[in-house]
């Protein structure tokens, strides 16, 4: 596992490939301090597996880290760590491209386990999002978002709802697990969802699989 650790506070940059190491003696962690220096380690490092990234740096907002990191590597997968746990702050980073979010609140262990969920091709939402409400407009908007997806994207959303796993995906329509979950991301971007049971019920109000 090769790891990009973005912020801009060394210790705790040092303390998370520390924390990252306990993975495995093989596990390498590159550090940045900012925006700018992390797209450049992602041009750098052509191997990484994932992104940690803070949200507050100065030389840019980690929002928009998200979308310049997104366009230069799509599949690299983005893990926000922040201290905001505003579920707004959250459900608007995974809209951007994040692949999972955990709050500086978290243990050691929940950080571990969020980048280990991430790396096999599921997406990472702390409890504070999944315990309180959806998002207002998701039922409403559901098939005006729906419509945005590709005809590929929506098969992928309906085996999903299912309760097929990626893997099970990708070996029904003869794609990678990496192909499988892209399209997973992007399903739940479009559909300003959270979770793989968000996308389920906002297919069904889209009439894109049974009620």
């Amino acid at each position: 596992m090769k790891v990009l650790v973005v912020d801009d506070h060394s210790i705790v940059r040092q303390g998370l490939a520390a924390l990252l190491r306990q993975e495995g003696a093989d596990t390498q962690v590159v550090h940045a301090a900012d925006r700018l220096e992390g797209l450049a380690m992602i041009e750098a490092h052509s191997d990484l597996d994932a992104v940690l990234l803070d949200l507050n740096m100065p030389g840019g907002d980690g929002m928009v880290a998200i979308g310049d990191f997104g366009r230069r590597r799509p599949t690299l997968p983005v893990i926000i760590l922040s201290s905001s746990e505003d579920p707004g702050d959250v459900r608007r980073a995974l809209s951007l491209g994040a692949l999972g979010y955990v709050p500086k609140s978290a243990s050691p262990e929940t950080l571990l386990s969020a980048v280990r969920l991430v790396l096999s091709g599921a997406i990472y939402v702390p409890p504070l999002v999944l315990d309180g409400p959806p998002a207002p407009d998701v039922a409403a908007a559901s098939g005006e978002r729906a419509g945005a997806l590709t005809p590929r994207q929506v098969e992928v959303l309906q085996e999903l709802a299912k309760g097929l796993s990626n893997k099970e995906i990708g070996l029904m329509f003869n794609l990678s697990e990496k192909t499988v979950k892209a399209h997973v991301g992007a399903i739940f971007r479009s559909l300003n969802v959270v979770n793989r049971t968000q996308a389920a019920n906002a297919a069904r109000a889209a009439n894109l699989i049974p009620q």
